[in-house]
């Protein structure tokens, strides 16, 4: 059997690969401390459980949805996004993915072919780079450093983009450096998308996690819809990562051709969860809030187990560790710490180019007690005395 060449240039997966380190772990540690992927270190709202397991069971949630989402929670994260941002947002500019990744490979179906490329920053998050690599487009990289806290150059980007450039993708608060790109940033890469004709691509996966600060002022543009593409995932905010629920915000001609998208790739998205969040997104609001708090409790006590010598960015779920002399390079301290420490991180070269000497960790994953166990596990890696 022949695969495809797109499949082929593909990564693999990269938390499996991490996690089959682990299965060699015999618990000399204690239990082991899982790392590597970001999801929610606390139970959903009970009241969203409960209206989950109801919804599912309703013979309507069974039937096919409309392509672009239900209009009540297109409706519902409209209104969310016009309040976050200051800015009128309608329904019809929103669409429902079946996840947020779906979303982001869904939009290069609209703006890239193969031959084209996109530029994106680095260190990236490797199912963007994936996603484009198995359509044929090619992942730019725009070198981010720790000097400049992982935050892209705009002037640097213009020397970058060429005549197959089709779009510019920037991730705030980032993954994996937990960055956040200021305002002034933002609106220099957009003005930089516009003066070249092609579109940026917003990913705010982690918006809700930042401070009661508006992130970017981009929506109250009345012509963003010539430039911004917008995503935004459920699965963090609302703990529910396993029922897959993204979506896309965009002008409605680009939601015109990516509806061609959505009916081919998921038809319509999950019907239970799209019930239930166009109830949570104005019932749960404080719930939410209340959860920003617990993250930034869980990065404080991931700065305090470590000496700042490790830490080159950190924010919103992620840390984003530098290796200190003496220790072995990204993939070989992460399989170290994995198969003998019990500590589950994923290596820098999965993020992109040029990061050997970089760890991430998603420590939004553990409480504080289990966070506090980080010094001891790393120095396994034989430089205790970076550990505070």
């Amino acid at each position: 059997m022949r695969f495809s060449p797109t499949i082929m240039a593909t990564a693999d997966p990269a938390i499996p690969a991490a996690r089959a380190w682990a299965a060699r772990y015999q618990g000399q540690r204690g239990p082991a401390l899982d790392l590597t992927q970001a999801v929610p270190g606390y139970p959903p709202h009970p009241e969203l459980l409960a209206r989950l397991g109801e919804a599912a069971g309703q013979r309507a949630a069974a039937g096919y949805g409309a392509i672009a989402g239900d209009e009540a929670l297109r409706a519902a994260l409209a209104e969310d996004a016009s309040g976050f941002y200051g800015a009128a947002i309608g329904p019809g500019q929103v669409a429902i993915t079946a996840g947020c990744n779906l979303a982001f490979a869904m939009a290069m179906k609209v703006l890239a072919a193969p031959g084209d490329n996109v530029l994106v920053p680095t260190p990236w998050y490797f199912n963007h780079e994936m996603a484009l690599t198995m359509a044929g487009v090619e992942a730019r990289p725009l070198p981010c450093s720790a000097a400049q806290g992982f935050v892209p150059d705009v002037a640097l980007a213009a020397t970058l983009l060429d005549q197959r450039t089709r779009a510019i993708l920037l991730v705030t608060p980032n993954n994996p450096t937990g960055a956040v790109y200021p305002p002034e940033v933002i609106a220099g890469f957009a003005e930089l998308a516009r003066r070249r004709g092609i579109a940026l691509v917003l990913d705010e996966t982690y918006r809700d996690f930042l401070p009661n600060t508006v992130p970017h002022r981009l929506f109250s543009d009345p012509d963003w819809g010539e430039v911004l593409v917008h995503l935004y995932s459920f699965s963090k905010a609302y703990c529910i990562p396993g029922h897959r629920l993204g979506a896309v915000i965009a002008g409605e001609g680009f939601q015109h051709q990516l509806a061609k998208a959505l009916d081919t790739l998921q038809i319509c998205p999950a019907r239970p969860a799209q019930q239930v969040l166009a109830w949570a997104i104005p019932a749960l609001r404080d719930w939410r809030s209340d959860n920003r708090k617990i993250m930034l409790a869980r990065a404080a006590a991931c700065r305090a187990a470590l000496n700042s010598d490790w830490i080159d960015a950190m924010g919103s779920y992620f840390a984003y560790l530098r290796l200190p002399e003496g220790a072995p390079d990204a993939m070989a301290a992460a399989e170290h710490l994995a198969a003998e420490q019990g500590l589950m991180t994923l290596p820098g070269p999965f993020f992109g180019p040029g990061q050997e000497r970089h760890l991430r960790l998603a420590f939004a994953n553990a409480e504080a007690e289990r966070l506090a166990e980080l010094p001891a596990r790393l120095a396994g890696l034989g430089a205790g005395h970076a550990t505070g």
